[in-house]
């Protein structure tokens, strides 16, 4: 009877999960303490389809015994090409029951497929010396004899399954079938007796060490943590970076498939390379506990980082903290390298930090007044297209650790910013929020973010393209205007017309209007009234109906002399010259 209570459903799995009597006992010891029934959920996600995967990622061993060639060879060719789901590997072939004792006692075999009637030793004897090697194989004899009694010798020794030659091949492979199910159920069981309390201590250690006021270690904990300890043991605190929004497109499971891939790849480097044990704490954490020497962990650990930063779109950081000796040094190490991965925040993620490395004292105060400043500076390079102030600005700002120790004092800065440069901008006639599209989802994405790299790293790429983009309105509104003097000129070239008559027009400064004619044409203001007024000079001179000294006082001019100077001046030659030259 399941004694879960309220976690009736839940138990039950586990009652199904674990059919060993004593592990049921010790599980019904546990919940009347009222210990496993809060982890037991999490036993079985990560326990039973842990077990499950380990089982079925190992291969099922097959033997075949015959003694006679041809047949030995017939029955090799229809297991290989039998196509079942099972990782089915063909561990050897013998031509009698010795060969055959020879390949057992070197390789772990499963089912073997033997022949019941071979010379000097029979299928019958060999199967019984084989089940003296491996108790729990799976036997299955083929025979050429429909006889009785070799069926009774099968049954004797309690065979799996018993074929007539000629073996049909659907026959073949639904005896192997189920004979692999049957292997598969029986790994399953004896993976879960064991693995479940591994789990269990697990998960014991994890909440002990995060316990604010933790008792005495369970039993099953101990026997994780005290072999540990007794070569001293350090703790280390891997994290999976930006997980959140870079996983925010996909579906939870897509997601967890994921984490999970990460998770046992940590788990095999971990084992490969002798590291430690490995422990899954959190979604995103994994820990791992090493006796490696202290000298040699952060280089074993700065390995992982750059394995996995190699062969996933993810990367990590990592915690570490001093090595231990006891139980309580062992929960001041596990609270060490929480409290170095904390750093995160201001050294940046995918490395490795130690706590004597993210310790630091915050420098003097910032005051009020020269964040103000430094945003008034910050605007003015924004609005000159000045990038490297931009950049400097904000480095300036996010200089200052004391504005940065903590996230929400982040987020107020962020909207201070924020604030002060939209209502800058109101007063210059521009909206900070329709310039970069900001809406209401822009706050959200400010809070994926895991540190202030990656904060500061956001808001220089947003502050780039508002510059950039008051400076394309800039440079469209000086075009513009540039094309209004330029019109405005055309339609009044048989006036007199100064620089300070235009910018009186367009409502600037002589002096100004005048640079920034030059700016975006390249042209000074006076030179380029004298080029158009030439042209309709030359216009004019087309008409041969006109006489030159008509076209003068049209064009303003009250000298006939000074007109014909001025035109030679600009073209090398006089008016008359000019309409020799063209026949006019």
């Amino acid at each position: 009877m399941n004694p879960a209570g309220k976690y009736r459903g839940i138990g039950e799995k586990v009652w199904v999960f674990i059919e060993d009597r004593h592990v049921q006992a010790g599980l019904g010891k546990l919940c009347s303490n009222g210990l496993f029934i809060d982890i037991i959920y999490k036993v079985i996600q990560k326990g039973t389809s842990h077990c499950n995967r380990r089982a079925l990622l190992m291969n099922i061993n097959i033997l075949l015994v015959d003694d006679e060639a041809v047949d030995l060879e017939w029955l090799r060719r229809r297991v290989a090409g039998s196509a079942l789901p099972f990782p089915l590997h063909l561990v050897g072939t013998a031509n009698s029951g010795f060969n055959a004792l020879k390949i057992l006692e070197q390789e772990r075999v499963d089912i073997i497929l033997s022949d019941i009637r071979m010379p000097i030793m029979s299928g019958t004897e060999f199967a019984r010396r084989a089940r003296e090697i491996h108790p729990q194989v799976k036997i299955v004899f083929i025979s050429g004899h429909e006889d009785f009694g070799y069926a009774k010798k099968a049954i004797e020794l309690n065979a799996s399954g018993y074929l007539l030659k000629p073996v049909e091949d659907e026959e073949l492979r639904n005896m192997l079938l189920s004979l692999c199910e049957a292997v598969e159920r029986e790994r399953e069981r004896n993976n879960s007796v064991s693995a479940v309390w591994s789990l269990v201590g697990e998960e014991l250690l994890i909440r002990w060490l995060n316990d604010l006021t933790p008792g005495k270690l369970e039993p099953h904990a101990m026997g994780i943590v005290h072999p540990l300890l007794r070569f001293g043991t350090a703790a280390a605190i891997v994290e999976i970076d930006d997980l959140e929004w870079k996983t925010s497109e996909l579906t939870e499971q897509e997601r967890q498939g994921q984490v999970q891939q990460l998770t046992l790849f940590i788990r095999r480097y971990v084992e490969e390379n002798m590291l430690g044990t490995f422990f899954r704490s959190q979604q995103t954490r994994c820990l791992i506990l090493s006796s490696v020497p202290e000298q040699e962990f952060p280089a074993l650990l700065e390995g992982l980082i750059e394995a996995v930063g190699k062969s996933f779109p993810f990367t990590v950081t990592v915690g570490i903290g001093k090595s231990a000796r006891d139980e309580d040094q062992l929960r001041e190490s596990y609270h060490q390298a929480q409290a170095a991965l904390s750093f995160k925040w201001l050294l940046g993620k995918n490395q490795l930090i130690r706590l004597d490395v993210a310790e630091w004292a915050p420098g003097g105060h910032l005051p009020a007044p020269s964040v103000d400043e430094v945003l008034g500076r910050m605007l003015g390079a924004i609005m000159e297209y000045d990038l490297v102030a931009v950049d400097d600005c904000l480095e300036e700002i996010f200089g200052r650790r004391e504005l940065l120790s903590r996230k929400n004092e982040v987020y107020d800065l962020i909207l201070r910013i924020t604030n002060k440069l939209h209502a800058d901008l109101r007063q210059m006639g521009e909206s900070l929020h329709e310039l970069l599209k900001w809406d209401t989802n822009q706050p959200k994405i400010l809070f994926q973010f895991e540190t202030v790299h990656d904060i500061k790293s956001w808001l220089r790429r947003r502050f780039f393209e508002l510059s950039e983009l008051l400076y394309v309105k800039k440079q469209r509104q000086k075009r513009k205007l540039i094309e209004e003097i330029m019109v405005y000129i055309e339609q009044n070239l048989e006036q007199k017309i100064t620089l300070k008559e235009v910018a009186a027009q367009f409502d600037f400064t002589p002096n100004y209007l005048g640079y920034l004619f030059k700016e975006e044409t390249g042209t000074h203001f006076s030179d380029y009234l004298n080029e158009r007024r030439t042209a309709r000079v030359c216009e004019l001179l087309s008409e041969p109906t006109l006489k030159i000294y008509e076209i003068a006082e049209r064009m303003g001019y009250k000298n006939i002399i000074y007109f014909n100077r001025q035109f030679k001046q600009t073209l090398g030659m006089t008016p008359g010259e000019y309409r020799k030259k063209n026949k006019i």
